[in-house]
């Protein structure tokens, strides 16, 4: 590979690990680990979550976040839903004590989050998102025709 692609290459992994550290350094700074952090970014989304609503989006392994989830279960944040789950795939949603315990660090990630939003502004944002994607189903493309 070319030296220019490599620093390509290495520019853009060192960006995505920054974006990264930085939401695990949020959650760390609010005492939360940065796979809880991503299960409650998913209820922010959807209003609740799955186990394999996380693992696909965020590419994280099963056991990983059963054993998160199994930890918010415990501390009282998340509860089952029976009325949302279909078939075998169970559905959390926040308890009522999840739901005071989530408030205010949703309000900081969504303070965080639109003053980033703010200052990059929303057209930089839309571009950066559907150019990483692209280079997502390149590298996806690539990987399973070099196997």
């Amino acid at each position: 590979m070319k030296k220019e692609s490599l620093n390509l290459i290495n520019d853009i992994n060192r960006a995505i690990v920054q974006v990264r550290g930085i939401y695990s350094t949020w959650s760390a700074e609010h005492g939360i680990s940065y796979h809880e952090m991503l299960v409650l970014y998913t209820i922010r989304e959807f209003g609740f979550c799955t186990q394999k609503q996380i693992c696909d989006s965020y590419l994280i392994p099963r056991q990983t976040i059963n054993n998160v989830i199994t930890g918010l279960r415990e501390k009282g944040v998340l509860v089952y839903s029976r009325e949302h789950s279909i078939g075998r795939e169970k559905v959390f949603v926040l308890s009522e004590e999840g739901e005071e315990y989530v408030t205010p660090l949703l309000a900081s990630l969504d303070t965080m989050e639109s003053g980033a939003l703010a200052q990059f502004g929303s057209e930089k944002l839309a571009a950066l998102t559907h150019l990483l994607l692209e280079y997502n189903k390149a590298l996806y493309k690539t990987m399973d025709e070099t196997k």
